[in-house]
């Protein structure tokens, strides 16, 4: 199983009988799962349907899903109250004899209240349904193109942790194999101090200064933290092995890394110890960036 960003992008139309809509679907990194949708109004009933498919495709991220729609225009059905038009027709024609006047016109007639029934389409359970069936199918469409763009750039993010981990080993190995770091060095290191001290004059206890110096010598010794990091090391290239929903699993080792890289450094007695040990809190935060977009 891939690893998968929490960052992704995806768009999909759809169209039925007079309806037409576009769904838009956005996520980016977050600590858990947080899911906002923008429903047109008359489809609040969709909210409950959306959140259970995009919960159920997406374990973490921050999501905003919106639908936009715009429907034809509904025609109308528009009947002739014919009861209603004789009895207006009888007194327009009896008052037209009386006073002379023109016979009334059509469209004159036709504008009287009550002479002409307008009525709108009943809403139809059945083709509500149908709708709403074929803009869910439009929302699983996107939905799956939103993982395959979260899956592929979490691809490019496999790429960069394993190149930055690499980096890691290598620099936590230079440590290790540096020529400061062996018996003869940290002698001759020991033996320069104590001589420095000695040229003060002041008188030493021989055997106290052997004490402070094996003491000396232990806590600038790194092999501890070198051997964790090795073992933080192996335990994040099988995060990326394994794959899946690692990325909070990967933040923790990112901070053990940290914490290591800044004992290590504090404990360096030689200055290419030094650099490498800094050199690894630049990587290891650089890696620890990449980490916050993995799911």
């Amino acid at each position: 199983m891939s690893l998968q960003s929490m960052t992704g992008f995806a768009r999909r139309d759809g169209a039925h009988e007079g309806c037409t809509w576009h769904w838009e679907l956005r996520s980016v990194n977050n600590r858990g799962l947080d899911v906002r949708l923008r429903l047109p109004s008359g489809y609040e009933a969709l909210e409950a349907k959306v959140r259970e498919r995009l919960t159920k495709a997406i374990s973490r991220g921050s999501v905003n899903a919106n639908l936009s729609l715009t429907r034809r225009a509904q025609t109308a059905d528009i009947t002739v109250n014919q009861a209603a038009l004789d009895r207006v027709l009888a007194i327009a024609t009896r008052l037209a004899k009386e006073i002379g006047a023109e016979p009334p016109r059509a469209e004159a007639l036709l504008a009287l209240k009550g002479v002409l029934d307008v009525a709108d389409d009943a809403d139809d359970p059945v083709a509500e349904a149908d709708e709403q069936a074929a803009v869910l199918a439009s929302l699983d469409a996107a939905l799956s193109d939103l993982v395959a763009a979260r899956r592929d750039e979490g691809r490019r993010l496999t790429e960069v942790l394993t190149r930055q981990i690499d980096e890691i080993a290598r620099l936590s190995h230079s440590v290790e194999v540096a020529p400061a770091r062996s018996v003869e060095a940290i002698r001759a290191r020991l033996a320069e101090q104590v001589a420095r001290l000695m040229e003060t004059g002041q008188s030493f206890d021989p055997a106290r200064l052997h004490q402070e110096a094996v003491m000396l010598a232990t806590r600038a010794d790194v092999e501890e933290e070198l051997k964790r990091l090795n073992a933080h090391v192996e335990a994040a290239r099988a995060l990326l092995r394994d794959g899946g929903a690692v990325g909070r699993k990967l933040d923790f080792l990112a901070q053990e890394f940290n914490r290591e890289a800044n004992t290590l450094t504090s404990k360096a007695a030689d200055q290419d110890i030094a650099r490498s040990g800094l050199a690894l809190k630049v990587v290891i935060d650089q890696l620890r960036e990449q980490v916050q977009n993995i799911e």
